[in-house]
């Protein structure tokens, strides 16, 4: 899935609030370095996006920000509600330990997109936090038109993906949201595009031994998965909704995991809530 972001992409982020779309967003050792195109901005038209948005310039959220907007503040809550951030190369070096400071407990790292895209501060982001005592996982960009669901899993898990038992690392999480280079369904029927999230879903699943979380928003997932109920039953779900509340779940899930409420948080922009206390972020880690 944030203010004090970096300058470029808190420009951007504000952009996209007031409806135009921004044109750009361990494993324990250093990814080499992959270009990432500067902010530049390009008006969102309804159904596409230009081509001018660089491939694997993509971040959580961005096309939810930019077709849905900000519906409302989230209400204060007395329910255990655990804090978190996502981070793309948006961000750059992160300030994780005041970050964890101000209360932030989990953490998603963007570690690919495609099968191209490999995010170049994902050491620093994934390690950092963990460094920093939080709990921390990383997240897949789908681009479903550009190579299948198998082969895009395949790389995620190749690249930082992976999941490994050590109570402090969290399940992968599979980005399906708004296209930002193209349609908004990425070409594809409803029956396609449950097909291809399935075979990312499997091959996830048969690499890790977890099954992935599904970050989505409502509208997008009933305009372009047709409100597939299917997976509900075996992967959790990470809803976006800039709003006061959660709203209305996409069909089968009768709960949230993790919510993406704001593009506007302190030090990072996203920021999210976990649907309970610490200790259900913990029981998520080990599985």
């Amino acid at each position: 899935m944030h203010h004090t972001k970096a300058s470029a992409s808190t420009n951007s982020r504000r952009l996209l609030a007031s409806g135009a779309l921004a044109a750009s967003q361990l494993l324990l050792f250093t990814l080499p370095a992959a270009a990432v195109t500067a902010d530049d901005p390009a008006p969102a038209t309804g159904e596409t996006r230009t081509a001018e948005h660089a491939r694997g310039s993509a971040q959580m959220g961005e096309g939810i920000l930019a077709y849905e907007g900000v519906q409302g503040v989230p209400a204060d809550t007395r329910v255990a509600r655990t804090r978190g951030v996502d981070v793309s190369s948006h961000q750059g070096n992160v300030a994780w330990k005041k970050l964890r400071k101000s209360g932030v407990r989990w953490a998603y790292v963007k570690a690919t997109e495609g099968r191209s895209y490999r995010n170049p501060y994902f050491a620093q982001q994934y390690v950092g936090s963990y460094r920093s005592g939080m709990i921390r996982g990383a997240y897949h960009f789908a681009t479903p038109d550009t190579s299948s669901g198998a082969a895009q899993a395949d790389y995620f898990v190749k690249r930082g993906g992976a999941w490994s038992k050590d109570g402090r690392t969290l399940p992968g999480v599979l980005d399906i949201e708004y296209n930002p280079y193209g349609s908004t369904c990425y070409g594809k029927s409803p029956r396609q595009l449950v097909g291809w999230i399935r075979d990312f879903l499997n091959r996830y699943e048969k690499r890790t031994g977890r099954d992935a979380v599904i970050y989505t928003s409502t509208n997008w997932w009933k305009k372009c998965t047709g409100n597939y109920r299917g997976f509900a039953a075996t992967n959790p779900l990470w809803i976006a909704r800039y709003a006061s509340t959660v709203g209305p779940l996409p069909a089968g899930w009768k709960w949230h995991t993790m919510w993406q409420y704001t593009a506007n948080g302190r030090i990072v922009g996203d920021h999210n809530r976990f649907n309970g206390a610490l200790d259900r972020v913990k029981a998520l880690a080990n599985g």
